[in-house]
């Protein structure tokens, strides 16, 4: 009877270390000012690590209203495996402003270049009525980032861009329009340099924060609809269909994830796909109204997506074995 039940779990250990190891929870904290969120990864081929880019929020500073938002950097952590990371560095961004405030970046690579697009607000604000907008930036090395240009969108106010590469080999971004009540627009590029910009709402409900990916033979957009993410599915990339469930609304019960879960982004790898969100841990129900370093302060977790039914679902109470393959892209 022993030997019966000690080969099938001896296989399932062995599965489960050929999936990887399994993250840290939470996935990532910045030693700086503890407010890392609007995560993007990518890989570095040059030095076989994967990066994530965040938006650094000034969590530990003080200050009044949300100048904490503001005059923020774009931090850089490093993994070999997506399971366990560490910061490596802040970004060199050639493009300044008087308190230039960097937010959301979306890397991406191609022909051999990388490419960001950013949202700059121009200042320190104690409030969030101001302008921002979206430049694009190049480098070679994914740390120094050379200005190319100011992306002429919808409005003055546009957010969070998500670049994604449509099967006719063209690029799409989506934005967060905040003038058009935070709904989400797009704008089409043939070469990543030059956008027009179709000034059509393509997602009418509030959110922000677009993720667009192809998985299990489906088109996928995830956004930050601040009740947990939304999902939707499309078949012409224009036409989006909501699912009637949001994921990550309901509370996990692991370390710094007992609260909704924010602005994604989403690695598929093999047949797997991950979803990277933020947290802040403070955020509870009993700290509703209160400001404060323990309301501020953010983490990045991960979590594994499932489809079910036609639906992508996740259980972020689930342990994530992750082990992240390099990527060509």
């Amino acid at each position: 009877m022993f030997l019966l039940f000690a080969i099938p779990l001896f296989s399932q250990n062995d599965q489960r270390k050929e999936e990887g190891k399994i993250a840290d929870k939470p996935l990532f904290r910045d030693p700086n000012y503890d407010g890392a969120a609007d995560s993007t990864i990518i890989w570095n081929s040059k030095e076989k690590k994967w990066f994530m880019f965040y938006t650094n929020r000034r969590a530990n500073i003080g200050g009044d209203g949300v100048s904490w938002v503001h005059g923020t950097p774009i931090g850089i952590a490093e993994s070999s495996d997506g399971a366990h990371w560490k910061y490596k560095t802040n970004c060199n961004i050639n493009y300044s402003v008087k308190d230039v405030t960097y937010w959301a970046p979306d890397v991406i690579m191609y022909k051999g270049k990388y490419h960001m697009y950013l949202t700059i607000v121009p200042g320190i604000f104690t409030d969030w009525y101001h302008p921002r907008y979206i430049i694009h930036l190049t480098s070679k090395n994914l740390i120094d980032w050379n200005f190319e240009s100011k992306l002429t969108l919808a409005s003055e106010r546009c957010i969070d861009a998500s670049v994604f590469q449509l099967p006719d080999g063209n690029w799409r971004m989506y934005y967060n329009n905040e003038n058009d009540g935070k709904s989400i627009y797009y704008a089409d590029s043939k070469d990543l340099y030059n956008w027009t910009n179709s000034g059509k709402k393509v997602v009418k409900d509030r959110g922000e924060g677009p993720k667009v990916f192809s998985w299990k033979g489906k088109n996928w957009l995830i956004n930050d609809a601040w009740r947990g993410l939304g999902v939707y599915s499309s078949e012409d990339f224009v036409n989006w269909n909501r699912q009637e469930k949001n994921i990550l609304q309901i509370p996990g019960t692991g370390k710094d994830d007992g609260v909704i879960g924010g602005h994604p982004d989403v690695v598929e790898n093999g047949d797997k796909a991950y979803v990277f969100y933020f947290t802040h841990p403070g955020r509870t129900l009993e700290n509703k109204g209160i400001d404060s370093y323990e309301t501020r302060r953010s983490s990045i977790q991960v979590a594994e997506l499932e489809y079910i039914n036609g639906e992508i679902v996740c259980n972020r109470d689930k342990s994530v074995y992750i082990n992240l393959k390099p990527t060509k892209k």
